[in-house]
């Protein structure tokens, strides 16, 4: 069983909606966030992978930590992911780029769509909601 290591964000805007990204050619959404690089820190490889897929540059300041949860990968058979989950606040719009083919809103109070990754879907949900620094899906 191969294990991928990851960092992932909450991403949150003005109206508490969290981000949901899908990748090009899958079908669950998922936080914005990917594999770490060997000797890189979860919160480095956050903001490396925050620019690429979003053109975000986000300074270490403004995310916070969430935890770290397993699960089985979305996309990958055979495969969990070990990933650093981290909480920012979105100040500016952001959009697709590199291999984000759509992006998403999930409202506070919203039911999750059926397609979330299994990661976000049973675990990250439960600990954002219970974030004292994160008020959405609460």
């Amino acid at each position: 069983m191969t294990t991928l290591i990851l960092s992932a964000a909450c991403l949150l805007d003005a109206d508490q909606r969290l981000l949901l990204v899908r990748k090009r050619g899958t079908r669950a959404f998922m936080l914005p966030g990917g594999k770490r690089e060997p000797g890189e820190t979860a919160l480095a490889a956050l903001q490396r992978e925050l620019l690429e897929e979003l053109d975000l540059e986000m300074d270490a300041s403004a995310l916070q930590p969430l935890g770290r949860f397993r699960a089985p990968a979305a996309n990958e058979p055979d495969t969990w992911v070990d990933a650093e989950i981290f909480i920012g606040r979105l100040s500016q719009p952001v959009a697709a780029a590199a291999e984000l083919e759509e992006l998403a809103w999930l409202a506070p109070g919203a039911t999750p769509p059926a397609d979330l990754a299994p990661l976000l879907r049973d675990q990250v949900l439960a600990a954002l909601a219970d974030h004292p620094g994160a008020t959405a899906l609460s």
